[in-house]
């Protein structure tokens, strides 16, 4: 068999021949000899005679994929691992190590000849290093050298786009720096980042990220003239709150109106001279409701003769906006000292003023409060002039968490996809300066229409990252999720759990939009809860709010990813939208017909399709829609598609051994979504299914087998044949279990 990128494929490809190609009596000797302490043996006896019994339209309705028969393992085994992860390496078969395992070994890594310091790597001196011998890196090139792992084959990524490799000799295929010129420009490059990604973020940017002082002039007038930040906001907290203060020892509750009835002087002072004295005291006025169920207490009196009695109220949980007097819940502070015992005003006098300033206060306060819409109208915020993007008819790839990465995204163009979107950034963490959160707002050159995707669950959470993204990035659109399902997001607010904050939902986009001069758009789901959807309750307001596109995923947060998209009412949804909105349709699109049906359904008003698992499972779903066909594409095209990733990959993450490994891991994270799909000339029925679960079968080729294969050892084989072999103690675990079929996929 011919080889790929310099390893012979023969020798890789043992799952065709051990696997699919044996009698069953082999078979099962081979893979209880190859599970010994790994995995559980599975017998599929029983399930093959039945996939061989049933008919096709039995099979479709069970959602089974129809394999023809001549593919179909006669008595197959499927070997299941016996923990989430597949330890590789020449262990391979060990338990995975623990976090503090893990730790240990990257600690010990960085104190050894491996680990090399970067700048002594790039320079080849030592003395250029600026922590000199306080480095806790090697400083000795020679012996990195001597233990660095063999060059990988192929040429350098960073040399094929003509660009100077700054990796130097760390560079796993430095083999191919042959140019002098190359070597020595590679030393004054300053940054690993490729010439041809932007949106990368400034270092003085991330330090006042750091620091908590980011500048947000439009989102902070935007919040302010909506009465969500500032005196307004404050005032409305506070009158909505309501007031539910313990009472402590040493406070006097009572109502409003009783207060005046109280009598101050029933609290003597008892000094050592005999005089008595009226002294302060504090008077803790509490709602009626509040007053009656906490008993009153005698107030401790102090025996000092400098200092008056004092009742200590506890601290307020509400706070009122500056220059306002205290109200109910407020503390009075009376005093009247022997100077004063002759005086005009006593102190019922003063007591009844407090009581009137405090009666005009409330009313004030009850005045003031208006609602943050009120407040929106009578600002005539002038409307930012939007740029327009047109999506009709244009196939824009789905922001994808883990997968979506820039590599994945600059395949996806090379195959037809017109629109592209970064992974989901969570707000919090980009206005804090995670760079790891930033790193998702990248952008390739090739990216022609490029969307970034923002998650937050507060105004000015969202507010404050879109003016952000808006003047440090180059987006074309910004993208807020409304239907992200995980747990993590949804307990904080964000994503799903704004389909049952409806008002919030309002704040949140009118706040948004006001800021941008880039489209909105919005992606969500049918409703939180199943058969209770909601999704039409907001689309016709949307375009008001300032939303230019809406996208409609055909399922509710509670159905996560099972069960069928409901594509009826993403039409539903698509007939209740304004004419200026458009609306975009997403959920089970795997084949170039299910494309053309729904947007040339009688009556569809939907303005294109977002492709999402699809993509995963057949990126050249983009190729078939404008070609309008099933392409039958064999194993070599699929492994090309592959190496085009990897060659991305390595020029995004890196070609030193980190960036190699950060490759290979999203690698094994594709595939664990790409084996599912199933080739066109091994089914009775086409097009594929999104649902459908196949038997085990094997390919035209081994190659074709080795694809198919649900087992991560056999992925990381795939690895190996683009990457070389994996580094010791190599663990991998799938992120969202997407070989897992009875299981709704999390994210």
């Amino acid at each position: 068999m011919d080889a790929y990128n310099g390893v012979d494929v023969d020798s890789v490809l043992d799952f065709g021949r051990e696997t699919t190609l044996t009698s069953a009596a082999e078979d099962m000797e081979a893979k209880k000899a190859e599970a010994d302490g790994t995995g559980d043996v599975e017998m599929m006896d029983a399930n093959v005679n039945q996939e061989v019994s049933l008919t096709v339209e039995e099979l479709v309705a069970k959602a089974r994929a129809p394999i023809k028969k001549e593919f179909l393992v006669a008595a197959g085994v499927r070997v299941v691992s016996s923990h989430g992860g597949v330890t590789a390496g020449p262990d391979r078969g060990g338990p995975p190590l623990s976090k503090r395992q893990m730790k240990k070994s990257r600690h010990q890594a960085k104190k050894s000849a491996k680990s090399i310091c970067a700048v002594v790597a790039k320079t080849r001196d030592p003395r250029k290093c600026p922590y000199g011998d306080k480095c806790q890196f090697n400083h000795n090139v020679e012996v990195y050298m001597e233990q660095k792992p063999p060059d990988l084959p192929g040429n350098c990524p960073s040399l094929e786009i003509g660009e100077p490799c700054s990796y130097s000799i760390t560079c796993r295929f430095a083999g191919t720096h042959k140019n002098v010129a190359e070597v020595e420009s590679s030393k004054e490059k300053p940054s690993n980042v490729p010439t041809n990604e932007r949106n990368i973020l400034r270092k003085d940017l991330q330090k006042l990220l750091w620091k908590n002082k980011g500048h947000y002039p439009r989102a902070d007038a935007q919040l302010r003239a909506m009465g969500l930040l500032g005196k307004a906001f404050k005032l409305n907290s506070a009158h909505d709150e309501e007031m539910k203060e313990p009472t402590v020892e040493g406070t006097i509750p009572m109502t409003v109106d009783a207060a005046a009835n109280c009598d101050l002087e029933s609290v003597p002072d008892h000094r050592e001279d005999g005089n008595s004295t009226l002294q302060q005291v504090n008077v803790t006025l509490l709602p009626a409701s509040t007053a009656s169920s906490h008993p009153s207490k005698r107030p401790k009196t102090s025996t000092n003769d400098h200092s008056a009695a004092e009742v200590t109220a506890s601290d307020s949980k509400s706070s009122l906006p500056v220059g306002h007097e205290p109200t109910t819940g407020s503390v009075i502070n009376v005093t009247n000292s022997a100077a004063d015992a002759g005086g005009a005003a006593t102190t019922e006098d003063l007591v009844s003023d407090q009581l009137i300033r405090d009666k005009e206060t409330v009313k004030k306060t009850s005045a003031d409060k208006v609602n943050w819409r009120t407040l929106y109208f009578e600002a005539k915020l002038p409307p930012r002039e939007k740029k327009l993007i047109d999506f009709r008819d244009k196939l824009y790839l789905a922001p994808l968490t883990t997968v979506g990465n820039l590599p994945f995204r600059r395949v996806c163009r090379t195959l037809g996809a017109d629109i592209t979107c970064g992974e989901m950034a969570m707000c919090r963490n980009l206005l804090q300066g995670a760079a790891s959160e930033w790193a998702l707002l990248r952008r390739h050159s090739s990216e022609d229409i490029f969307g970034v995707q923002i998650c937050g669950g507060f105004p000015d959470h969202v507010a404050r990252t879109a003016e952000m993204i808006e003047r440090e990035c180059e987006v074309d659109f910004i993208d807020v999720n409304i239907g992200c399902p995980i747990d993590l997001v949804v307990n904080s607010g964000a994503g799903s759990c704004l389909l049952t904050k409806p008002q919030r939902l309002e704040q949140i986009v009118r706040a948004t939009a006001g800021v941008m001069e880039t489209p909105l758009t919005l992606k969500l789901r049918m409703g939180y809860y199943e058969g209770r959807n909601c999704a039409h309750c907001f689309i016709p307001d949307l375009y008001d709010w300032g939303v230019s596109a809406v996208t409609v995923h055909g399922r509710t947060r509670q159905q996560r990813y099972s069960k069928v998209a409901n594509w009826d009412y993403v039409y539903q949804c698509a007939e209740t939208a304004p004419e200026k909105l458009q609306v975009i349709g997403n959920g089970d699109i795997m084949a170039y017909t299910d494309w053309h049906d729904h947007l040339r359904t009688s009556g569809c008003k939907l303005t294109t399709c977002m492709i999402a698992r699809g993509a995963l499972m057949k990126p050249w779903l983009f190729t078939e829609i404008k070609e309008a066909r099933h392409w039958d594409i064999s194993s070599g095209e699929r492994l090309n598609i592959l190496r085009q990733y990897v060659n991305a990959g390595l020029a995004h993450w890196g070609s030193d051994d980190k960036g190699v490994e950060v490759t290979r891991k999203f690698l094994l994270e594709w595939l664990s979504y790409m084996h599912r799909y199933i080739p066109v000339g091994l089914l009775e029925v086409v097009p594929q299914r999104l649902n459908w679960r196949p038997p085990s079968y094997f390919g035209r080729n081994d190659l074709e087998s080795l694809m198919a294969s649900e087992s991560a050892v056999d992925w990381i084989k795939i690895s190996e044949m683009l990457l070389g072999p994996v580094p010791p103690h190599f663990v991998f675990q799938p992120k969202h279990k997407s070989n897992a079929y009875d299981r709704a996929e999390n994210g």
